[in-house]
């Protein structure tokens, strides 16, 4: 399996929609993202065939999701999603392993400012995703794109042609076999927050995994909302570290 290729890919996505926005020469994930939607919304048969065609800006062109699509599918092609800020974390997923430890330690300050033991404790948090290699980083990104996955899924509104849309972007990546079926195994796996929390192989894979998750919800969602706070319950976040990590996503954009 090549989960942390996957991984990687969709992080330099989410830098690149984060930094190039609509203009230029990046990708336009609104307008592919509004163009999916539409297709996949219900709407008539005309607009679904003139999305087909390509033509015009709010057209679905799988040629344009090949470039940032597997992002678009997992954050923001569910039906009814906002496109504003709130849903479309790219900064939090592009450097999910800084912003995870940056709230650790600034969960820190203060606590221990004379405690000679600081670097033991540095290392009993585990290391960053950023800095894992070999198959210490592959188990860290099953790790995270479980979490992805699932929050993606917490709203209940992929359905069955999303899924699969879902899976060939997720094979245009660069996906493997063993991947690609390991993908579909986890958009039909059902939700459960314990299930997925004892994947967490550290405290730092813990805050990672939930904030990967903050990335890709909406936490004005009910659903949404309480999947998030089931996640923290079962990953033994405390309520406050579960709000920095959610202000560090805020922040990243």
């Amino acid at each position: 399996m090549n989960a942390s290729k996957i991984l990687q890919q969709l992080m330099k996505q989410a830098s690149g929609s984060r930094s190039s926005g609509n203009s230029g020469n990046g990708i336009d994930v609104k307008g592919v993202i509004d163009g999916l939607s539409r297709q996949l919304g219900g709407g008539s048969s005309s607009a679904g065939q003139g999305s087909r065609q390509g033509g015009g800006s709010s057209g679905f062109d799988m040629k344009s999701l090949l470039g940032g699509g597997a992002m678009g599918m997992l954050i923001g092609s569910k039906r009814g999603r906002s496109m504003g800020g709130k849903a479309l974390k790219y900064g939090a997923i592009a450097g999910v392993g800084m912003l995870a430890w940056k709230a650790w330690q600034s969960s820190q300050e203060g606590k221990n400012a004379a405690n000679s033991s600081n670097a033991a404790q540095n290392a009993s948090e585990g290391e960053r995703v950023e800095v894992l290699s070999g198959e210490y980083q592959e188990r860290r990104s099953l790790e995270l794109l479980q979490a992805m996955i699932m929050a993606a899924r917490a709203d209940g509104h992929i359905d069955e042609q999303e899924q699969a849309l879902i899976t060939e972007q997720i094979d245009a990546l660069g996906a493997d076999q063993e991947m690609h079926r390991w993908v579909e195994q986890q958009l039909n796996a059902p939700l459960d927050a314990q299930t997925l929390a004892r994947e967490a192989d550290s405290p730092q894979a813990a805050r990672e995994m939930y904030l990967i998750s903050v990335a890709v919800t909406d936490d004005q969602n009910p659903m949404e909302r309480a999947w998030l706070d089931q996640l923290a319950s079962a990953l033994n976040l405390s309520p406050d570290m579960a709000a920095e990590l959610e202000r560090q996503a805020q922040q990243a954009g």
